[in-house]
């Protein structure tokens, strides 16, 4: 009897994670060849020299002899309230350690909360770009992502006329990133308190991606979303990885705030599915308290003389410099988002640019259409290398595009 492949679900069909996709496959292969890779396609501060603070590795190594045992699915009390304790002293007063879920990163709330609240077919608005997994995990559940623009043209934030205008019967919630990955975007109150009044009017969950809350550069404020929505259901996420340089302790958790007679049956639900998967990683849960409440490790960084400022400003002279680039200055997180100025190249491919950059370049880049966009002149880097590095890159990513552009004309004359 002839043996047949085995099949997969049709869904992943339609699920794109380029961050560590092809593209990071073809550098795994360069490298392996000898080749030196500059990896900006990742945000992981750990990769690129950052530190885990001290006494958040120390509450974690005091710990470990507590560890070796499940904990309560939701996570450990005192991280739970922890974590509560920062939503109210933020102003979200429904907060308790009840409402409080714990588990091994937000990339895996995520994909629990969606479980949780989508029928085959719901919607859930998604901005555009956006963190792939959002969408991806919108439709390994059944649901279908409905993609909000949020232009370059308007500083990568959303038009509240322009979100109202997809929302079905079938809408179930709606998603922010803020401060935004990949574009650096921080949404003011004005725009968020728009964004809640609309979830309001037509019955919507609001789900918070905050895991960058505190890296915010110049002025940038940062306002929590669950503090203007009030008795409205609202899911906020946060996590050790990026502020706190963590990836690797795989801590993320989620708040539930809002009324409790609305809340009542999606905590429930919560809980089975926390169950399902017994707990989060105990060890790192212990690291939550003493990152919260310890010395705030972050700001330095991201000062005037910091290094991620220091980045910051590096991808912003590089583009202005260029013949080609141009970029809307992130405001917080760890990216920017830099496009192909409209016309400056012809026929311009995200793709085929990011691919002939790493080959010719040895730089690794995600393009941007890999973040749900119907265009094709961006890409997204991570702002973690030094300075002198970020410059580097950026001759580079300048060379490759001269040769672009060369290419261009050459096919232009030919036809």
């Amino acid at each position: 009897m002839p043996q047949r492949p085995v099949q997969t679900s049709s869904r992943l069909h339609q699920v794109r994670y380029e961050i560590r996709g092809a593209l990071s496959h073809r550098a795994r292969e360069l490298e392996a060849e000898g080749r030196e890779i500059i990896r900006l396609n990742i945000g992981n501060p750990g990769a690129f020299g950052f530190t885990t603070p001290a006494h958040i590795r120390e509450a974690v190594t005091q710990a470990l002899p507590l560890s070796e045992a499940y904990c309560q699915q939701q996570g450990l009390p005192r991280a739970r309230e922890a974590i509560a304790a920062q939503q109210r002293s933020r102003g979200s007063a429904s907060a308790t350690a009840e409402r409080v879920f714990i588990g091994n990163g937000v990339s895996e709330l995520i994909d629990l909360c969606l479980r949780a609240l989508l029928e085959p077919g719901d919607e859930v608005l998604i901005p555009a770009p956006d963190y792939p997994l959002w969408t991806a995990a919108t439709i390994l559940n059944a649901g279908k992502a409905v993609h909000y623009p949020c232009r370059a043209t308007q500083g990568h934030l959303p038009d509240v006329e322009e979100m109202a205008a997809l929302i079905t019967p079938r809408t179930r919630a709606i998603v922010l990133i803020n401060p935004n990955n990949p574009t650096g975007a921080n949404y003011p109150r004005e725009l968020l308190s728009e964004i809640v009044a609309l979830a309001e009017r037509h019955g919507l969950v609001l789900m918070a991606d905050e895991i960058y809350d505190g890296i915010l550069y110049d002025d940038a404020v940062f306002q929590p979303l669950a503090a203007l929505a009030g008795d409205l259901p609202c899911i906020s996420f946060g996590g050790l990885s990026k502020v706190h340089r963590a990836c690797g302790y795989r801590v993320g958790w989620f708040t539930v705030s809002g009324n409790a007679a609305r809340i009542g049956n999606m905590l429930h639900a919560f809980d089975l599915l926390a169950a399902l998967r017994l707990c989060g990683n105990v060890p790192g849960q212990w690291a939550i308290e003493a990152a919260l409440q310890g010395i705030d490790t972050i700001s330095a960084l991201t000062a005037p003389s910091g290094r991620l400022q220091q980045s910051r400003h590096a991808v912003l002279d590089a583009v202005a410099r260029s013949e080609f680039l141009e970029v809307v200055a992130p405001a917080g997180a760890l990216y920017a988002f830099p496009g192909v100025r409209v016309g400056a190249i012809d026929a311009f491919d995200d793709e085929r640019f990011a691919l002939h950059l790493l080959e010719t370049g040895n730089v690794l880049i995600v393009p941007g259409s890999s973040f749900n966009v119907d265009y094709r002149n961006h890409f997204r880097i991570t702002l973690l290398p030094e300075a002198p590095v970020i410059a580097e890159v950026f001759e580079r990513i300048e060379t490759a595009l001269l040769h672009t552009a060369e290419g261009s004309r050459r096919a232009r004359q030919v036809a």
